[in-house]
C-alpha cells in the first residue's frame, strides 16, 4: 500500500492534557477519524479529517482546536466506506434553547457564555441577532 500524499492543511488537533476522555467528539465526526483510545480521544486516521470542527462545539473541556499542518490530504472515498459502515449517526445532544433533537431540527455546535453546547437552526437567528 502506497504511502498517503503529505499536504499543508486544517486538521483537527485533540489536547490530551486537557481530554478527559467523555467521547462527545465522537459522534459529531461523521467521518469517523476521532476515537476513544485509552481512555482519551484521538484523531486515529488523519485522511479522514475533514478540518470542519464539529467536533470542536462539543468539547466540554476544550482540548480540541484545528491546526495547520502537514497531514495526509483528506480521502472523501475512505470517509463515505466508514459513514457507511457506522450507519446513520444519530446525535443525543439537544438545543439548549428549546429542547430540539436531531429528528426535529438541524443542530448546529456553538460556544454561548463560554460552554460548548448545541443549538438548533430555529433558535440560532435570534441567538445571533437578539
Amino acid at each position: 500500500m502506497a504511502k498517503p500524499a503529505m499536504v499543508k492543511r486544517k486538521i483537527v488537533k485533540i489536547n490530551e492534557d486537557l481530554c478527559d476522555g467523555c467521547g462527545a467528539c465522537v459522534t459529531p465526526c461523521a467521518e469517523g477519524a476521532i476515537q476513544l483510545v485509552d481512555g482519551k480521544a484521538k484523531v486515529v486516521r488523519e485522511e479522514l479529517c475533514d478540518g470542519a470542527g464539529f467536533c470542536m462545539g462539543v468539547c466540554p473541556t476544550g482540548a480540541l482546536t484545528i491546526e495547520e499542518r502537514e497531514a495526509p490530504a483528506f480521502d472523501p472515498k475512505a470517509a463515505k466506506e466508514v459513514q457507511a459502515a457506522r450507519g446513520k449517526p444519530i446525535l443525543k445532544e439537544t438545543c439548549f434553547r428549546c429542547g430540539a433533537t436531531e429528528e426535529d431540527a438541524v443542530l448546529f455546535p456553538c460556544r454561548h457564555q463560554g460552554e460548548s453546547r448545541w443549538v438548533c437552526v430555529h433558535c440560532l437567528p435570534p441567538l445571533i441577532h437578539g
